[in-house]
Formats: C-alpha cells, structure tokens, sequence
C-alpha cells in the first residue's frame, strides 16, 4: 500500500488518518463510530485529525483518507483531488462512494433539470448539481469498502490490511455463496427477485436472511454470468425489467454493466 512497499504504520509515529463526506446519508461514517468504540485497538494505532461525526476539529494533515459518499457536483471533483494529492491512501466508504449509490438515481430520469425542481422546489438554483459518480471516475481509488451501510468487521480488517502495507481483500464471489451457507431458502423460490447471483459477497446475506431480496449495494461481482441469470429469471417466471428495477437502487451510475 506504502510507496515503498512497508507498511504505513511507522513506529515512531502514528498514520494520520481523516474521514470525508460527500452527497451521502453518513451511515457508513456511524457504522465506523460503532465499530471504534469496540476496537479500541484501531484508535490507538492511528490518529484520526477529520472526522465530522465523531470530533470538531479538523486537520488537513493526513495519510490516510476515508471517503464516503458520491461525487455529485463539479466542485466536489476538485475538493476530491484535493483529497488525494495530500493522502498516501485513500479509501471508498460504502455504496455511495464505490458505486455511485443511491444517488445516481437521478441519472436515469429523463431530465436532471426535474429532478433539481422536484426536490429544491423554487430554489432549484441555489443548488448546483450533475450527474452522481463514484469517486473512482474522478480520483485513483487504493482500496473500497462496499455495502449500504458498510459492514463493521469488514471495515476492521480493512483498516489492519491498510496499517500493515497490505492490499484488502474484498470477496469477490455472488452473494449466493453465504446464502446457501446459511441454508436459506431461495428468495427465487419464494417468488421474490433477487440480486444474489450477480451481487458481490461479504454482507453475510444480511437481506436474504430476514426476508428480503439482495438490491445490490455491494456492487456486481467482476464478470457477472448473465446468461446464468436470465436462466435463473426463466425458472422463476420473472423478467429481465423486474430485476434491473432492482438493481438500479444502487446501480444506476452504469447499469450496462449488465448486459441482457
């Protein structure tokens, strides 16, 4: 992770770490407070100088920089840049950044001009705005933590992979893995729709587990089978329409990513 190939961690000092905000709810930024407050180790090993929910200070000297949320406006590329000029590292957090998240909702609508008018009413111009993006199109990205919110212990082992000089290891196998691990019944079979098969892992199949169809907010798996999806849709009797509706929630900054 380090330029030199050692761990960023140097013993005479601590890794300087900060956490920033985009267009983002912060519910990833809550998750880590939850996971610090039982990982005292973590906050020991570093010194956090920026993290708007936790502290009011606010330092700009850091290595390590924490960045949730998407990138929704041209001024925010430049603070983005700005960002990953001073830091060594820099880490998505949570589906908005990895992804686009939610937020690139909006760019499937068929004017961005109504959707400025439908949430700011007449003060649609005082808010500046464009298509929603995940920070990767704008800045090199060093490690993601997918998820809406993100998962506490995956966010742990992250922050030690980092301090170590290692790259994090983020599953790369579908969401059914866990399922079947967990001997659920398949939402499919069920009459639900759902994103397991095309969805990246490491959630422990939270959703599926308590009733609900995967929505994809850990993002698609590299190289989804789709042919293998579509087999699946025709099984259960569903279409093609009723899962892209449900894979927009998350992934609507490049749904073509999928291509039926």
């Amino acid at each position: 992770m380090a330029e030199n190939g050692k761990p960023i961690r140097q013993a005479q000092d601590k890794p300087k770490v900060a956490f920033f905000d985009f267009a983002c709810c912060e519910g990833c930024q809550l998750t880590v407070v939850d996971s610090l407050q039982t990982h005292l180790e973590l906050v020991e090993a570093v010194e956090i100088v920026q993290f708007r929910e936790a502290m009011t200070e606010k330092g700009e000297d850091y290595q390590i920089a924490f960045i949730e949320g998407s990138c929704t406006r041209e001024e925010d590329e430049v603070r983005l840049k700005e960002i990953r000029k001073q830091a060594a590292i820099v880490v998505a957090l949570g589906a908005c950044a990895h992804t686009g998240g939610v937020n690139a909702l909006k760019n499937i609508q068929p004017s961005l001009q109504d959707v400025r008018e439908y949430v700011y009413g007449d003060k649609w111009e005082w808010y500046n705005t464009y298509p929603a993006r995940p920070i990767s199109a704008v800045i090199e990205v060093d490690a993601f933590i997918p998820g809406c919110p993100i998962d506490r212990f995956e966010f742990v082992d992250v922050v030690k992979k980092v301090l170590l000089g290692k790259q994090p290891v983020i599953p790369d196998y579908p969401l059914c893995v866990e399922c079947k691990l967990k001997e659920n019944v398949c939402m499919f079979d069920k009459g639900g729709v759902c994103l397991g098969p095309i969805t990246r892992a490491g959630c422990d199949a939270i959703c599926p587990t308590y009733g609900d169809g995967c929505e994809g907010c850990r993002g698609l798996i590299p190289n989804p089978n789709e042919n293998a999806m579509k087999e699946v849709l025709v099984e259960a009797g569903l279409t093609v329409e009723q899962l892209m509706a449900k894979m927009t929630m998350f992934n609507a900054y490049n749904p073509s990513q999928i291509d039926f």
